[in-house]
């Protein structure tokens, strides 16, 4: 534990917390009762992290719409960004799973990492209250903000769908076209069509984000800002 602390710039007064924090629910049922899996706290870390991001946000951002900062917001906390961070901070090799889990990669699994993350937020915010939770949120999911990609959080597919309603004999659709990858690391290519025709091709790690990417170079091909 004392090398996960360093790696979270965190002591721990009650280390039972983190020890809590890294049980997934396979291992919990393993073990018939001994020990709580960590959904509460990520339940409870899933809260702390959105107001933190959406004060910060909020006042850093004071011009930003109302949409937005929604986007900004989720961008920020979404499964892709905490698995990322979750995986820096090398939460995966602590993590407590079921045999059958642990066998078939639950280890390196984006949703389990990025519960994970919020989990071991709320046991600091727990620990040390709300200043260390923010310290720590700070340390991690804010400190690349103002290096954060727009594209994250632009809603392009919206976009695109407005320029088109302006001819209504017209409507778009997105197609999936391929799937490549084990289950815990999927990438998505999806095209999307305006009627008939191809009018850009997207990837992602999520069939939603790769639609976004498509939206992204149709519009670049209609010579629309982006």
């Amino acid at each position: 534990m004392e090398s996960l602390e360093t790696k979270l710039s965190y002591k721990f007064n009650n280390i039972e917390l983190l020890k809590n924090a890294l049980v997934h629910s396979s291992y919990a049922n393993e073990v018939r009762g001994s020990m709580l899996s960590n959904e509460r706290l990520e339940f409870l870390g899933d809260s702390v992290l959105s107001v933190i991001v959406a004060d910060h946000i909020y006042h850093k951002y004071p011009n930003m719409p109302e949409g937005e900062l929604t986007r900004l917001r989720a961008s920020l906390v979404c499964e892709k960004s905490l698995c990322a961070l979750s995986r820096e901070l090398c939460i995966g090799e602590y993590l407590k799973l079921g045999k059958g889990e642990d066998k078939n990669g639950g280890r390196e699994r984006d949703s389990i990492l990025a519960d994970a993350f919020e989990a071991v937020l709320a046991a600091i915010y727990l620990d040390g209250g709300m200043q260390a939770a923010k310290k720590h949120i700070f340390n991690t999911v804010l400190r690349d903000l103002d290096h954060h990609s727009d594209d994250s959080f632009k809603d392009y597919k919206t976009t695109l769908q407005e320029i088109i309603q302006r001819n209504p004999e017209e409507s778009v659709s997105y197609i999936l076209i391929d799937e490549t990858g084990p289950d815990h690391d999927k990438q998505f290519t999806v095209a999307v069509h305006l009627n008939s025709n191809v009018i850009g091709t997207g990837i992602g790690k999520s069939k939603k984000q790769a639609e976004q990417m498509a939206a992204r170079q149709a519009l670049k091909l209609m010579g629309e800002s982006v």
